[in-house]
């Protein structure tokens, strides 16, 4: 039998309780998770690379974390990153229309370049305001993110 596999990609500069969200649903739905966090060695991101996969593994429940490889990737396309894991999928989260929007055309893209398939789940409207740029700056000018990051997050974010 063969393993279904997706990957969950992002930059997850930081990881929210959005993103959360979508891979434990992922979880649910396939048999491994890979979390690739997508990189440019170019950019200097708010949190290295090395504490990004940390952040993400922390802020998985062990349920889920029993299923998912969190792994870095730098200046890959997405659709090598799936051949290269063995991935059947790739799992978007969706706030609204705008993201849908935004993802359709790469996800067309993608099945377009090497077959690979593009499953969109709803993301929980209660986070739908939540984007990882949006926490930083709402932390950055003194507002409460907690209910929008894990708690590893919220701390990380507090030593910056």
């Amino acid at each position: 039998m063969t393993t279904r596999r997706c990957v969950c990609p992002g930059s997850f500069d930081p990881v929210t309780l959005g993103h959360v969200d979508i891979v434990e649903r992922a979880a649910t739905l396939y048999d491994e998770v890979v979390v690739a966090v997508m990189h440019n060695p170019a950019k200097h991101g708010t949190f290295a690379v090395e504490q990004r996969l940390e952040l993400v593994r922390s802020s998985l429940s062990e349920q889920t974390a029993a299923v998912v490889r969190v792994e870095a990737y730098a200046e890959r396309l997405l659709v090598d990153v799936c051949t290269e894991v063995g991935a059947q999928a790739v799992v978007k989260g969706l706030r609204g229309g705008t993201d849908f929007a935004y993802e359709l055309p790469m996800a067309l893209m993608n099945r377009h370049l090497t077959g690979v398939e593009t499953v969109f789940l709803p993301g929980d409207p209660a986070l739908e305001h939540v984007s990882s740029s949006l926490v930083k700056e709402v932390h950055r000018l003194g507002g409460d993110v907690s209910a929008l990051v894990p708690a590893p997050v919220l701390e990380a974010l507090r030593q910056i």
